[in-house]
């Protein structure tokens, strides 16, 4: 089992910036990659910012050289930094933790449909105009 959870969501007005973590730790399994994905009611979980096991990121268009995705392996923590935020980054976040290799890039696009993925309970962001 992974344990995954995310902290650093909020309200935030148009161009400011938010910090958000993610602790996913296993006893058991080794994390490969890992995540930040949005989900809007009614819409499919969308990918936002993905790093792999050898430190590569992958980007969606919407948030290249707004968002920013790093980790600290000896905290088990992830992070995504958002500057520049707008309206429409209005969302709840969720980070995702991958148990077997898998390219960021890849993981950018197929995640939310793949088996065996380790999700946490979501995050809100909120940005006023």
């Amino acid at each position: 089992q992974v344990q995954v959870e995310e902290s650093g969501g909020g309200s935030v007005q148009a161009g400011g910036s938010l910090r958000l973590s993610c602790v996913a730790s296993s006893s058991r399994l080794t994390i490969y990659s890992l995540g930040w994905f949005r989900q809007d009611p009614g819409k499919e979980r969308e990918g936002i910012a993905t790093i792999d096991s050898i430190g590569a990121t992958g980007y969606a268009d919407s948030v290249k050289g707004r968002f920013t995705i790093s980790k600290d392996n000896a905290k088990n923590t992830m992070y995504l930094q958002m500057n520049s935020l707008k309206p429409e980054d209005t969302s709840l976040y969720y980070c995702a933790a991958v148990p077997f290799n898998i390219s960021a890039v890849r993981a950018l696009g197929v995640l939310p449909r793949l088996p065996g993925i380790y999700w946490g309970q979501g995050t809100q962001v909120s940005v006023s105009s």
